[in-house]
């Protein structure tokens, strides 16, 4: 019955609506609660589930077509006010179009960064939230290797604030990659890498820091690869964190 107040908020928590100062308490009881983190995983799979099946349609260039020639057959009483419809139809068509598109960036962009969001609260939220444990990176690296088809490197944390927890492989967008937990003070931070080339090119072409989102996350590429930084920490952690990972 304890639990049964947490349960009733976790659609909230896991939309990113939870107010920040409530954040990091519900995190540290969904990470420390196995009844919770289950309830928590299972919620986020049938989120990812619903976003896949709401792809599966997109309006056809015929259906537009159809729509269109719906909006104009109309009978009209002269031709002038026919011309002024045709005309103000093809200006609504052409301002869709462009909007659409633009829409459908940062819809893609947004989907990504809320996947991300997904991967990181699912990670927590499991028994067994790395695959390979150790603080050493010259262990951690080299358990990817077979695993992922790609390298990369790890920061040295010598002298800063961060320490490595361990590394577990992920999937974004079917694409395989390297999902690594970090520490600083009682937050967790997630570092995923993936091929740049792998993921949606709406991404690889521009991708602006996300915004409503109820983590702060950093997102770059360098080498080839794509890198995403998300966690409860502090923006300036997050920040931290990155510049570590940029130097290697």
């Amino acid at each position: 019955m304890v639990c049964e107040s947490w349960k009733a908020k976790l659609d909230t928590y896991l939309d990113g609506e939870v107010p920040p100062q409530e954040m990091r308490t519900f995190d540290s009881h969904v990470h420390n609660c196995p009844s919770c983190s289950a309830e928590a995983l299972s919620r986020v799979q049938l989120k990812r589930a619903i976003q896949v099946a709401g792809k599966r349609f997109n309006p056809s260039a015929e259906f537009r077509k159809r729509m269109l020639q719906s909006i104009v057959s109309k009978p009209r009483r002269a031709f002038r006010l026919g011309w002024m419809l045709a005309a103000t139809a093809a200006v609504i068509f052409v301002v869709g179009a462009l909007t659409s598109t633009y829409l459908g960036n940062r819809s893609s962009r947004d989907q990504v960064f809320s996947e991300i969001a997904d991967l990181h609260v699912a990670t927590l939220a499991s028994s067994s939230p790395v695959d390979v444990i150790s603080t050493d990176r010259h262990t951690v690296k080299p358990w990817f290797q077979g695993r992922i088809p790609f390298a990369f490197n790890l920061p040295e944390l010598q002298n800063s604030e961060f320490s490595l927890l361990g590394g577990r492989m992920t999937y974004l967008e079917q694409t395989p990659g390297a999902h690594l937990i970090y520490d600083v003070g009682k937050h967790h931070i997630s570092v995923f890498v993936f091929q740049e080339r792998s993921l949606p090119a709406k991404l690889r072409d521009s991708a602006p820091q996300p915004d409503k989102l109820s983590f702060n996350m950093e997102t770059w590429s360098q080498g080839g690869l794509r890198y995403f930084v998300i966690g409860d920490a502090s923006a300036a952690d997050i920040d931290s964190l990155a510049k570590l990972f940029k130097a290697t």
